[in-house]
C-alpha cells in the first residue's frame, strides 16, 4: 500500500528539523526498514507543512512495529519539540491523506481490454 500523510513543523524550527533529518541515527534507519517502511520520503514546506510518503504492507502495522522499538521512542521524544503539538509523539499526529489519483492504476484500467 502507498500512504501519504501530513503534519506540521513549527516554522521557527524548520532549520533544526532539516539538520536532524540530514543525519538520522543509523539504528533508526535500520528500525524503519526492518519494520517495513519502504520508499519512505519526507517533504517540508517553508511554512512548516510536512508531507510524508511511504510504501508498506499495512500502515497501522508498520507504525505498531516501530512503536515496539526503543530507538523510535527516543527519536519521537527528540523530535516532539519541533512540532506544533509537543505533548504528542510526532508519529501519532500524522494525518493520512486520501489518494484520489494514481497514474499507473488509471493507465492499467484504460488500457485493459473491454
Amino acid at each position: 500500500m502507498r500512504v501519504c500523510f501530513r503534519s506540521s513543523v513549527r516554522p521557527q524550527l524548520i532549520d533544526e528539523y532539516r539538520r536532524r533529518h540530514a543525519a538520522v541515527w543509523p539504528e533508526m534507519l535500520r528500525a524503519l526498514k526492518s519494520a517495513g517502511w519502504n520508499n519512505y520520503s519526507l517533504f517540508l514546506g517553508e511554512d512548516g507543512l510536512l508531507v510524508g510518503y511511504v510504501e508498506c504492507d499495512d500502515f497501522d502495522a508498520v507504525r505498531a512495529r516501530m512503536a515496539l522499538t526503543e530507538v523510535n521512542a527516543r527519536w519521537q521524544a527528540e523530535m516532539a519539540t519541533l512540532f506544533n503539538n509537543p505533548d504528542q509523539a510526532p508519529d501519532e499526529g500524522f494525518q493520512v491523506l486520501e489518494e484520489v489519483f494514481n497514474l499507473d492504476h488509471q493507465l492499467a484500467v484504460a488500457e485493459s481490454p473491454q
